[in-house]
C-alpha cells in the first residue's frame, strides 16, 4: 500500500472522527501519572529547613528548663543570616550565651552527631527527612531526580524498540501496568538505595505510555487534522502539570503523594481494552487482516484496498543506513536533546524566584495553556520548521536577559515565565513534527531514539542547576546557550506542512531529494 492509497483510505473513512477522537480522550488522560511523575520530584527531594538535633542533652535538667529558643542558643551555632547552623552544633552546651548573645569564635564546633531537626511547617516528610539527606548527603535527595530520568531514558529506546516489534497496542498496557506497580512499590520503600532503585524502573516502564500513545494519536488521524491532534496531545501535560501542584498541596507526605499520582494508571489500564492497534504498522508488518479488523472498527468500509505485504523488520539501526536518515537522526535528535533540556532545567528551577513553591509551579502550567494554543495558529501559519526554530530561539534570548536582570525582581519571573511558555511551545512542536519526519517503519523507534536524547537532556538538567554553586547564573547561561544553537539546528529540518506521513525509508529519501 502507498503512502497516497492509505491517506486516501483515512480520509474516506473520516480521519477524524468519533473513532479517533475515543483515542485522543483516553490517551489525553492516560498521562495524568506519568507527567506528574516528572514533576514529582519538586516536592518529594525539598530539603526543609533543619539543625543538629538537641535530644541528646535533654537529660541535663539544667537544660531540661530551657525553652527551644534558649535550647538552640546554647547548643547550635548562629550563621550569617541569623538563623541556627544547619550541619554544625557546639561540642558542648554554651550557656554563658544566653546572657552574651555573641558567639566567640574560638568556641569548637562539631557536626551534629544526633541527627537533625526539620521544619515541618511546609512538608510532613519528604526524601530529605525520612533519610536524613542533609549536609554531606544533601546531593542524594537532587540525584533521585537524575535517577528517574536516567530510568526514562532507557526506557523510551526500548519501549521504542520493543512497541516496533510487537506493537503499540500491547507495550502500551505493558508501560501502564509496570509504571504503576514499581511507582506504588518505590512510595512504601524502606531505605533510599531501594527508593533510587525503584524510581529507575518507574522512569523505565512508565515513559512507554507517553511515546506509544503520541504515535498511535498521530497515526489514525488524516493530515489535516495531525496539528490539532499534536496541540491536544501536549495539553495533557499541561493538565497534569497544573492538577499536580494542587495535589501535592492536599498531601504533604511524599509516600502518600507517590501513591496519589502513581493509582491513576487504573483508569488508564481499564480504558486500555477500547485502545486499537496502528493500522499503519499492522499494514507495515504485513498482518493485514487485523489491520482491516481495526479499520473496519473505525468505520463501516465498502471495498478492500490492495494492500503490499511487507515483512522485513526494522530497527534502530535504519535510522542510520542512509544520507538523508542519518541526518534526521542527528538533526531531531540534537532538537529533541535541547528541547528536553531547557524545559526541565527551567521547570526544575521553581525555588529560584522566591516565590510560592506550590502557585510557581501552578503558574508554570498554567502559562502552557495559551502557549499550546498558539501552536494551532503558529503551525497553519509559519509551518513546524519555523515554529520549533522560533520557539528555542526566544527560549534561549529569554534565559539570557535574565542573566542579567538580578534576582528577587519581579520582571525576571515574568520574563522566565514567558520563556517557560515558549519552551512549552517549543516541546509540543517537535513531538508531532517528529512523528511526521519519521516514516511509518521505523515511527517508533525513531521517536523512541528522539525520546531516549530527550531524557537524556532531562537527566543531565538537575546537574547543570548544580553548576549554579560556581557561579549563581551558570546554569541559564548553559540553558540560553543550548536553546539558540538547538533554534539554528531546528531550522535545518525540511518542512513537513500538508504532507501525508511518509511510510518506508524510501519515501523519506525521495521526499529529501525532492524538497532539499
Amino acid at each position: 500500500m502507498s503512502q497516497m492509497k492509505f491517506e486516501d483510505l483515512l480520509s474516506e473513512i473520516n480521519g477524524f472522527g468519533r473513532f479517533q477522537k475515543m483515542v485522543l480522550c483516553i490517551n489525553f488522560f492516560g498521562r495524568f501519572s506519568l507527567a506528574c511523575h516528572f514533576l514529582l520530584g519538586n516536592f518529594i527531594a525539598v530539603i526543609p529547613s533543619h539543625h543538629c538535633s538537641t535530644s541528646s542533652l535533654d537529660a541535663d535538667e539544667i537544660f531540661e528548663n530551657l525553652t527551644r529558643e534558649e535550647r538552640l542558643t546554647v547548643s547550635i551555632p548562629v550563621q550569617d543570616d541569623g538563623t541556627p547552623a544547619s550541619c554544625h552544633m557546639f561540642s558542648y552546651p554554651q550557656f554563658h550565651l544566653l546572657s552574651n548573645s555573641s558567639s566567640p569564635s574560638e568556641v569548637a564546633v562539631v557536626q551534629c552527631q544526633n541527627g537533625w531537626e526539620y521544619d515541618n511547617s511546609t512538608f510532613i516528610s519528604t526524601l530529605a527527612t525520612q533519610w536524613d539527606l542533609v549536609c554531606d548527603k544533601r546531593a542524594l535527595s537532587r540525584l533521585t531526580t537524575t535517577i528517574f530520568f536516567i530510568g526514562v531514558m532507557f526506557g523510551a529506546a526500548a519501549f521504542g524498540s520493543l512497541s516496533a516489534m510487537f506493537g503499540r497496542k500491547p507495550m502500551l498496557l505493558v508501560s501502564y501496568m509496570l509504571g504503576m506497580g514499581f511507582g506504588l512499590c518505590s512510595a512504601f520503600s524502606s531505605s533510599f538505595i531501594m527508593f533510587a532503585v525503584l524510581r529507575f524502573f518507574t522512569g523505565f516502564t512508565i515513559t512507554g505510555s507517553v511515546i506509544i500513545s503520541t504515535i498511535l494519536n498521530v497515526e489514525w488521524v488524516s493530515i489535516e487534522h495531525r496539528k490539532l491532534v499534536g496541540v491536544i496531545d501536549s495539553l495533557s501535560w499541561t493538565f497534569a502539570f497544573m492538577s499536580f501542584p494542587l495535589v501535592a498541596y492536599l498531601i504533604r507526605d511524599w509516600r502518600w503523594l507517590t501513591v496519589a499520582i502513581s493509582l491513576p494508571t487504573v483508569t488508564a489500564i481499564i480504558t486500555w481494552w477500547w485502545v486499537p492497534e496502528s493500522a499503519r504498522w499492522l499494514i507495515a508488518n504485513g498482518r493485514v487482516d487485523k489491520a482491516h479488523y481495526y479499520l473496519h472498527k473505525c468505520a463501516v468500509m465498502n471495498r478492500k484496498k490492495e494492500i503490499i505485504v511487507r515483512n522485513r523488520k526494522y530497527s534502530y539501526l535504519d535510522l542510520v543506513r542512509t544520507p538523508k536518515m542519518r541526518k534526521l537522526a542527528l538533526l531531531t535528535g540534537i532538537t529533541w536533546f535541547a528541547v528536553a533540556t531547557v524545559a526541565y532545567g527551567i521547570s526544575f528551577n521553581i525555588s529560584s524566584f522566591g516565590l510560592n513553591r506550590y502557585l510557581t509551579q501552578f503558574v508554570y502550567g498554567a502559562i502552557e495553556i495559551p502557549a499550546k494554543l498558539s501552536i494551532y495558529y503558529l503551525l497553519d501559519k509559519f509551518g513546524r520548521r519555523i515554529t520549533q526554530a522560533g520557539s528555542l530561539l526566544f527560549v534561549g534570548i529569554s534565559l539570557m536577559i535574565n542573566i542579567f536582570i538580578p534576582k528577587g525582581e519581579m520582571v525576571r519571573t515574568v520574563i522566565a515565565v514567558l520563556g517557560k511558555g515558549c519552551s512549552a511551545t517549543s516541546f509540543g512542536t517537535v513531538i508531532l513534527y517528529s512523528s511526521e519526519l519519521y516514516p511509518t517503519v521505523v515511527r517508533q523507534n525513531g521517536m523512541g531514539y528522539n525520546s531516549f536524547v530527550a531524557r537524556l537532556g532531562v537527566s543531565v538538567a538537575p546537574l547543570i542547576l548544580l553548576s549554579d554553586d560556581v557561579w549563581s547564573y551558570f546554569s541559564q547561561v548553559i540553558l540560553s546557550s543550548l536553546g539558540l544553537s538547538a533554534a539554528f539546528v531546528a531550522y535545518l529540518l525540511p518542512e513537513t506542512r500538508g504532507r501525508c506521513l511518509p511510510e518506508t525509508i524510501e519515501d523519506v529519501e525521495g521526499i529529501r531529494s525532492k524538497n532539499g
